[in-house]
């Protein structure tokens, strides 16, 4: 189980934050471990979605060519995989048609039972729908939005996925808002309020600066920190 004061802290930061702090906890996910691609945010104003990953691919321009008892034994599967704890949890949902986005695995009813088997959001791919209809503070970053879910089905769960960018492995801490996600190793995840106390402090003497009214280049070519770990 995620220590519920970890969640909160880590919460308080957005994800571009989370990243530069990993810059100098995790120095070598400076160039992977996060988005690289633009999402559609159902609701921007939302906290920071934070939880281990459940992950599955999807397809939605043909049906299953699974039987009815294997499509069954699958969905139970997938959805015993969202419910399995420690929680929070975050959905991560890789679309695999051709056509990304064809049909939509989320609207109103799948939102509700994510969020009623302790999925905190869905960080996919894919598309969404039905986003005035959702489950109450569930989050979502979606590839895009569409009116159908066409032939949609899990092909596969509780595998490997890769989402704009970002590969994602069941189990990961997974960190998302409005500008994208990123996977927090779990051996840094307490470090990650000290460096942000760190960075604050280094942007602090740039900013602070840069708001007065004298303030001109040669002051700030002072303050530049040669290293470049001023922000």
């Amino acid at each position: 189980m995620l220590d519920g004061q970890l969640v909160s802290v880590l919460q308080s930061f957005d994800t571009p934050t989370i990243c530069n702090a990993l810059e100098i906890v995790a120095p070598e996910r400076r160039t992977y471990g996060f988005t690289i691609e633009p999402f559609y945010c159902r609701d921007p104003s939302q906290t920071p979605m934070v939880g281990f990953a459940r992950t599955a691919t999807v397809r939605a321009m043909e049906p299953s060519s699974r039987s009815k008892e294997d499509d069954l034994s699958t969905r139970v599967g997938y959805y015993q995989h969202i419910a399995r704890g420690p929680g929070p949890t975050v959905t991560v949902i890789q679309d695999i048609d051709a056509h990304v986005g064809f049909g939509a695995h989320w609207g109103e009813v799948n939102s509700n039972l994510h969020r009623g088997l302790g999925s905190v959001g869905v960080v996919t791919n894919g598309s969404i729908r039905d986003i005035d209809d959702w489950a109450e503070d569930f989050r979502a970053l979606a590839g895009s939005v569409g009116p159908s879910h066409a032939w949609i089905h899990v092909v596969e769960y509780n595998i490997p996925v890769e989402v704009h960018g970002m590969k994602v492995t069941p189990g990961d801490l997974i960190h998302a808002d409005q500008h994208g996600a990123v996977v927090i190793p779990l051996e840094v995840a307490t470090k990650i309020s000290g460096a942000v106390n760190t960075l604050s402090a280094n942007e602090a003497k740039l900013i602070g600066p840069s708001k007065d009214p004298s303030f001109n280049i040669e002051q700030l070519v002072e303050l530049l920190d040669p290293a470049g770990q001023d922000h």
